[in-house]
């Protein structure tokens, strides 16, 4: 079934022939054959283009047409042309097409205006903190290539401040890349901080900086590349299957030295997280010191007054914690505790042990104190089975024992713990290395006038002029302190400075 409509068209129309005097002015005439009267004769008279009306001079006439035109006849096309909805249609859809292209290109536009600024900003901030140095700076597609979007098959470790993951630039080498955690506004701070501070010094033994990227928010530094991974790892077996004493005396060794240097640059840095997880280890085992971030310029021969204290539980000094006074002397205390670390392979704060002995620097200075080095070390060290294994680590727990004194004025200095470490490690080779290596340390110290050094039994210590080169004695004055841990103690927070605890402790 189906339905069709038709329209037609109402109109008047007259019998007979065209006559001008029955049409209007402004109308035309049209001749037509009558549908009623047998096809008899008619006419029409219709308005010409632009008037309206019947068209007939007995009727309204043909008058001109009014120019309004509403929308309604405008879009139906009585205002003359076609009907334009669909042009309005598309009109629309290409407007809507050209708006989206304008607002995309704006924003790729201003995109790229806010990534070469960020850049900019960044290689100016670059160049303020890195002074003379030149440091790489790569794009943050660079650094995503590299991780493969920073992917969990790439990531090596994870910290405090950031995680870390391996990668290869352009060189197809391998680099260690730190993505710093978003934290508060010292973060951008923090970086800058670093990166200053790795390219004022240089050291076989700290890690290298190799460059950075500061871009979309982000902050990433890239480092040597150290295959070992941290001396943390290797303590608590994460890694491998332990390190041997010799090893261990290497490492602490040579760490000691980084950290000496830090001290004695001509404006001294302190690191102030000095811990084992910030030691790396390379191929051959060599240690390297990393993580700068909290690390502060010594501007003053007097200590830092810092805001709070920053740095690890378990690691950190605790006078440095109650006043807030940093000093180089408190990177000696944390050390102290990574020679804990090296001789018993503990962890620094371990709940599962009793509550007297969760901090492990606590558990030390008790121990060592009482002469009991071996209820702390590491039996995979198998000590007695080498003479000079055994002499040598109770030497490094005694040094330990000093680092971890509670009052700073009592603790070496990172150098004197350096030279130290090196006669200990130098004693493998015989007593003579040894002795010449502690005669050529005392004579050392008294060349840079060190104030503060034990000279006797008598417990009285020699207070030095620093402004000369000749050793004047300026006052001497009563310490209190024992040069034996097995002397009496006139301060339960204090520990000895002497190097009578090797012989009490093995005798």
């Amino acid at each position: 079934m189906a339905v069709e409509f038709q329209r037609i068209q109402l109109g008047w129309w007259l019998e007979g022939n065209c006559t001008a005097k029955y049409c209007s002015d402004h109308a035309t005439c049209t001749n037509i054959t009558s549908p009623v009267d047998n096809g008899g004769s008619g006419f029409r008279c219709r308005c010409n283009q632009g008037y309206v009306g019947d068209g007939f001079s007995a009727g309204v006439g043909c008058r001109k047409a009014s120019s309004k035109c509403n929308p309604s006849k405008y879009m139906a096309g009585h205002c003359g042309g076609s009907t334009r909805v669909g042009a309005l249609i598309g009109g629309i859809i290409a407007g809507a097409f050209l708006m989206t292209g304008l607002t995309l290109l704006c924003y790729v536009i201003r995109k790229k205006s806010s990534s070469l600024k960020s850049r900019k900003s960044a290689r100016h901030m670059l160049a303020e903190a890195a002074g003379s140095c030149s440091i790489p700076f790569y794009s943050y597609k660079e650094i995503e290539r590299a991780t493969s979007c920073f992917s969990e098959r790439h990531r090596i470790g994870t910290g405090a401040y950031g995680t870390v993951y391996a990668g290869k630039l352009h060189n197809d080498e391998w680099v260690a890349i730190k993505k710093i955690r978003h934290r508060e506004a010292d973060g951008i701070e923090q970086v800058m901080n670093e990166i200053k501070l790795l390219s004022s010094v240089s050291h076989p033994n700290l890690v290298r900086l190799l460059g950075c990227c500061i871009e979309r928010d982000e902050q990433i530094l890239v480092y040597e590349f150290m295959p070992n991974g941290t001396l943390s790892q290797h303590l608590q077996k994460e890694r491998g299957t332990g390190l041997s004493w010799t090893i261990r005396l290497n490492i602490a060794t040579e760490t000691a030295q980084a950290i000496a240097h830090l001290h004695s640059a001509d404006n001294p840095i302190y690191h102030r997280d000095i811990k084992s997880s910030n030691i790396l280890l390379d191929y051959d085992f060599k240690s390297k010191v990393a993580d700068f971030g909290l690390s502060r310029l010594g501007l003053t021969e007097f200590s830092h007054i810092s805001t709070a204290p920053q740095g690890t539980p378990g690691y950190l000094d605790p006078q440095y914690h109650q006043n807030f006074h940093l000093s180089d002397k408190s990177d000696v205390y944390s050390f102290g505790v990574v020679l804990v670390e090296i001789i018993s392979a503990l962890k620094v704060v371990d709940f599962s042990r009793h509550h007297s002995e969760v901090n492990l620097a606590a558990l030390a200075v008790e121990k060592i104190g009482k002469g009991c080095v071996d209820e702390i070390m590491d039996p995979s060290l198998e000590p007695h089975t080498d003479a000079w294994t055994l002499s040598s680590v109770h030497k490094v727990a005694e040094l330990a024992f000093r680092c971890l004194a509670f009052h700073r004025d009592m603790r070496p200095s990172m150098i004197e713990v350096a030279a130290e470490l090196e006669c200990i490690r130098l004693s493998s080779w015989g007593p003579t290395e040894e002795n010449e290596c502690l005669g050529s340390s005392f004579a050392s110290e008294k060349s840079q006038g060190l104030a503060g050094r034990k000279v006797g039994i008598d417990s009285r210590r020699l207070v030095l002029s620093l402004r000369s080169n000749s050793m004047v004695p300026l006052e001497e004055v009563t310490d209190s302190s024992p040069i034996s841990v097995y002397d009496p103690w006139t301060s339960e927070q204090s520990s000895p400075s002497g190097n009578s605890l090797l012989d009490n402790a093995i005798h």
